[in-house]
């Protein structure tokens, strides 16, 4: 529901959210989180010393379940909203002349796409983590007649800011009851008829017509809106199943890099061992140079006294 008061702020301060923008937020915040986001701007608008923000949003109320999800359709699906905000025009429009025909033709349209919809709902709602009771779906289908039946309904969901579900009319608001014919009179003897049954007939016609094109463009809005409905779905399905072979593939290369970094580390373990290996290798090759030219210098000293003593001996 759209809120008197809300204003964008006018100082410079550019940390602190417009109360539009705030207000947009929390109608499309979960009802279980609203009231802590709600005070979260609130206490942010005080602090800014903006008292009027602060108050405004304050007073904005946690919308019931069925309500937000109105909302969640109505900001999720911008387009087929745009059109079913449309279709309801047509229809109000189209229901001030049709005949009790014209009007159980449209009513089955209404029913197919307001139940489409309130599926839709559902939807969004799960995958956004809250489960609809089906009193719950049943608000969000009331909300949707609603909103074709009444124009200021539709004005309070297009604001995407209900706080409770709306209530549907008894029947569509008619400024002009549906034209009936009239009943005929039987003439009576020696009275002249007020008017040509020719020209009566031609009337009754062009009313019957006219009331037959304002059918055709209501249905043919309908089954567009249908179309659309059915081609979001079908790119909704194809996303979906792209999603899940990204998911697929995500799994399997992140199997894959499991894998190359098991291998990485035995590589580093292999590494290390060989390196511990190596400089095992290089300090016996040190004692061993070590132990070689003690021999060595021993066996020079050995041959040098051999020398001597053999030289006394002579």
């Amino acid at each position: 529901m759209q809120r008197k008061g809300g204003r964008r702020r006018e100082t410079g301060d550019h940390d602190v959210e417009p109360v539009e923008a705030v207000l947009d937020e929390l109608y499309a915040t979960p009802p279980s989180e609203f009231v802590a986001r709600r005070e979260e701007h609130a206490a942010a608008a005080r602090t800014a010393g903006r008292k009027e923000d602060a108050r405004c949003i304050h007073a904005a109320r946690r919308p019931t379940l069925a309500a937000w999800a109105a909302n969640l359709l109505r900001r999720s699906r911008p387009e087929e909203s745009r059109r079913f905000l449309e279709l309801g025009q047509a229809l109000r429009e189209a229901h001030r002349t049709l005949d009790a025909t014209g009007l159980k033709e449209l009513s089955a349209q209404r029913r197919h796409i307001v139940s489409a919809l309130s599926r839709h709902a559902a939807q969004l709602s799960r995958e956004a983590g809250h489960q609809l009771s089906q009193a719950a779906q049943r608000e969000v289908e009331s909300t949707l007649r609603a909103v074709l039946a009444d124009p200021d309904a539709a004005g309070q969901w297009a604001g995407g800011r209900l706080e409770v579900s709306l209530t549907p009319p008894s029947e569509f608001p008619s400024d002009i009851a549906p034209a009936q014919p009239a009943p005929r009179e039987r003439p009576r003897p020696d009275t002249p008829r007020r008017a040509p049954a020719g020209r009566a007939r031609d009337e009754l016609a062009e009313r019957r017509r006219k009331r037959q094109e304002e059918l055709a463009r209501a249905e043919q809005a309908a089954e567009e809106a249908a179309r659309q409905l059915s081609d979001r779905r079908a790119e909704e399905a194809d996303a979906e199943a792209s999603l899940r072979q990204t998911d697929e593939e995500h799994g399997r290369a992140r199997e894959e890099v499991s894998a190359a970094e098991q291998r990485l580390r035995q590589a580093h373990e292999e590494l290390d061992r060989a390196e511990r290996e190596r400089r095992d290798a290089e300090q016996r090759r040190r004692t061993a140079a070590d132990a070689l030219s003690r021999a060595e210098r021993e066996a020079h000293e050995t041959a040098r006294e051999v020398d001597r003593l053999a030289g006394r001996v002579r």
